[in-house]
């Protein structure tokens, strides 16, 4: 059950005071909190690759990468979202302790109960933040990579890594074979489904 704003609205300076002390994770849309659930072994085997490879191909470069703890904040419609990566190259993410505003790369691993979400609204309100250059969802049962890529126009292009492909993030200039974010993660097409 999803409550009015009219019944109870959070304003984001409590909710991020909220969360400095919660046990649980909560998104932020426009007044309202929102739980996070868990994730699967496989959603976090693929988080926790990923992350080893941007942070050692990211190293003194400047860019930062974060992982699950970190909020994106998207402050034109009153967003804050816990994506499973992204990446700040922006140095004045470097005066926000709890949240980031200026990410040039968001990942998402999908889930059957976020899937549908993180492709379309979420997706949405990710492209507000004028700084973000690509878009990643994975798949956390089977190799696919889709990266959503901002071109010159503006125009968000889409970029489909599979098994046996190399998949390449622009945003960062970063390169590996689409094994190694999936590396000890048991698919689903290795189990003949």
């Amino acid at each position: 059950m999803v409550i009015s704003q009219n019944e109870y609205y959070i304003s984001p300076e409590e909710y991020l005071e909220g969360e400095k002390v919660s046990e649980i994770k909560h998104e932020y849309i426009d007044g309202q909190v929102y739980a996070m659930a868990g994730a699967s072994d496989s959603h976090v085997t693929v988080v926790g690759n990923l992350f080893i490879l941007l942070r050692n191909h990211l190293r003194g470069s400047g860019c930062r990468v974060y992982m699950l703890d970190m909020k994106a904040q998207i402050d034109v419609i009153n967003r804050y979202f816990y994506p499973e990566l992204m990446v700040t190259c922006d140095t004045r993410d470097k005066e926000f302790e709890y949240f980031k505003c200026y990410p040039s790369l968001v990942v998402e691993v999908l889930s059957e109960s976020t899937e549908g979400y993180d492709r379309g609204k979420k997706f949405a309100s990710y492209r507000h933040l004028e700084s973000l250059q690509e878009y990643v969802l994975i798949s956390p049962d089977r190799m696919s990579v889709e990266c959503f890529r901002r071109n010159e126009e503006g125009h968000w292009v889409l970029y489909p890594y599979e098994k046996g492909e190399e998949v390449y993030l622009a945003s960062v200039d970063f390169r590996c074979a689409i094994a190694a974010i999936y590396e000890d993660v048991t698919l689903l097409e290795d189990n003949n489904f």
